[in-house]
């Protein structure tokens, strides 16, 4: 049996994932909606593993976990997505995730990887795990990669029809901040407005 605490902003999503898991005897400590209360949560409860989506308010999903792994090494974290891209899930093992379950995928699938990180593995597809040991190669690969973890992160919410208020209140920055992070990914991908912007987040499968 395992302290968890539950990161998704769907009520119906953390429902099911605590009815789930409360059938093997797991303890949930607390379900939060947002990166911010996960972040204390966590710290107030110290669990031994936290389910986690990315794609939250208030503090990035990215960020969250780095600043689990900060906190308490030990803590396995288990996101749980429907943003399952190649390039994601590198990210979220770069950052110090311990596994990734697409929510397309059986929810029960949880269980097994729960068993499997309690046990030390890893629970992401091997060219994953392949790409976030070789990150030069994905460099090559995937033009995303020459983004930074905020800079992506509002890619993400630039491409969910964010404004700037809305992206600098969710990630705790200024909009001034925002738009820097903005200016430097446009840069970085040579694009020069929104709309081509979007459609790049389409090829790379973001959206």
């Amino acid at each position: 049996m395992a302290k968890i605490l539950v990161v998704d902003d769907h009520p119906a999503i953390r429902m099911a994932v605590n009815i789930l898991l409360q059938q093997d005897d797991h303890h949930i400590v607390a379900e939060v909606d947002n990166g911010v209360d996960a972040v204390s949560m966590a710290r107030k409860y110290q669990p031994d593993m936290v389910v986690l989506d990315i794609g939250i308010p208030r503090l990035d999903g990215i960020e969250v976990i780095k600043r689990l792994k900060e906190m308490d090494a030990d803590i396995k974290v288990v996101i749980l997505s429907a943003q399952a891209t190649h390039h994601i899930m590198v990210r979220c093992l770069q950052a110090g995730a311990n596994g990734f379950i697409s929510k397309l995928d059986d929810l029960s699938l949880l269980k097994t990887v729960l068993v499997k990180i309690g046990k030390g593995q890893l629970y992401f597809p091997r060219d994953v795990i392949a790409g976030a040991k070789n990150a030069h190669e994905v460099d090559r690969k995937d033009l995303l990669s020459a983004l930074s973890d905020r800079e992506m992160s509002v890619l993400l919410q630039i491409c969910q029809g964010h404004t700037n208020k809305q992206i600098a209140e969710s990630m705790l920055l200024s909009e001034k901040t925002v738009s820097t992070y903005k200016t430097r990914l446009m840069k970085k991908l040579n694009i020069t407005n929104i709309i081509d912007l979007i459609s790049l987040a389409r090829r790379q499968k973001l959206l």
